[in-house]
């Protein structure tokens, strides 16, 4: 659901999204109810001090009834209840639109490092603490760490979300104006963390093919995990000459997979990252226990080149 925007000096930052313009409606919201609740219960408290001061001569002896006391306990109770369950419905309503990436929105890898962000571009383009995306196209940022827990916020967009070692999360935004924005962590990573930042810059969509055309490389992403795959040895076992009884690749990201120990897994990224650091932790059921560990072998951006090969690869293909 669209929302108009709230002029900037509300928050003194822009709104670069539609989801920042409902965040912001909705934190105002809940300052005004908190700021609703709070300015009655002060006045009666200074009401009641004031007129029940023990240096006045007032009549003590008022008691409410128990049926206006049972109205008056039941008020404060329901009718604040009632106003948080909106802004609990409202907020539950973001939450799930801001973990659900539309599908087709441009994937971008990103790699926190003490004290960087690498992102990769589907292309093979490679930035390190700048970030270009195309203005009013889906963004899903797919982010791992490379030692420590950082996080990447956006402040212009309103959304952060925690960077983890061994673990991918996901962000993803629709950018609604061109221009240069922050990007930086917030989560204590080290000595340097006050420098871990960068730029977003959203440019138009020719614009930002432009950017992509300048910034190219010989090879795609999806290439270079290819070259990863015969220098690491992979196609020795699961490529099409290969002699080894080992699982075929081809088709298998995003497909249901059997495990040895009988559980039925979806073969998405933190699945093909298990297989490559943790291989005992989901073996394929009926394929013996051969493949090594490349723990401590492959950089987190080096697994993110070999994901983006293994999901290139159509059903049935042979590497």
């Amino acid at each position: 659901m669209a929302m108009s925007a709230i002029p900037a000096p509300y928050l003194g930052l822009p709104q670069l999204s539609a989801y920042a313009a409902e965040y912001d409606w909705l934190f105002l919201g809940m300052v005004v109810m908190a700021v609703g609740f709070l300015l009655p219960i002060f006045a009666a408290i200074i009401y009641f001090v004031v007129k029940y001061h023990k240096s006045r001569d007032t009549d003590r002896s008022e008691r409410v009834t128990p049926k206006a006391q049972r109205i008056i306990e039941l008020s404060w109770s329901l009718i604040p209840f009632g106003l948080s369950l909106i802004f609990y419905v409202w907020a539950a309503r973001m939450y799930v639109d801001w973990a659900s990436p539309p599908e087709g929105a441009l994937r971008i890898d990103v790699v926190g490092k003490q004290w960087m962000w690498k992102f990769q571009h589907p292309g093979g383009q490679r930035e390190i603490n700048t970030l270009h995306v195309p203005m009013g196209q889906p963004v899903t940022l797919v982010m791992i760490s490379q030692d420590v827990i950082h996080s990447l916020f956006l402040p212009e967009l309103r959304i952060k979300h925690d960077v983890l070692p061994g673990r991918y999360t996901t962000l993803w935004f629709t950018a609604n104006q061109t221009g240069r924005y922050r990007l930086t962590c917030t989560e204590f990573c080290g000595t340097d963390h006050a420098t871990m930042g960068g730029q977003l810059i959203v440019l138009s969509p020719a614009d930002y093919q432009d950017w992509l055309a300048q910034s190219g490389t010989d090879l795609s992403l999806a290439a270079e995990g290819e070259a990863l795959f015969r220098r690491n040895g992979c196609s020795g076992c699961h490529g099409v000459n290969a002699t080894v009884h080992a699982p075929s690749l081809g088709g298998i990201y995003g497909s249901r997979v059997r495990t040895d120990d009988g559980r039925d897994v979806t073969a998405d990224d933190a699945y093909l990252r298990d297989c490559m650091m943790l291989p005992a932790k989901n073996r394929v059921a009926g394929f013996p226990p051969l493949m090594p560990s490349f723990q401590g072998k492959l950089g987190e951006d080096e697994v993110l080149k070999l994901i983006a090969y293994i999901r290139s690869l159509p059903p049935g293909a042979r590497p």
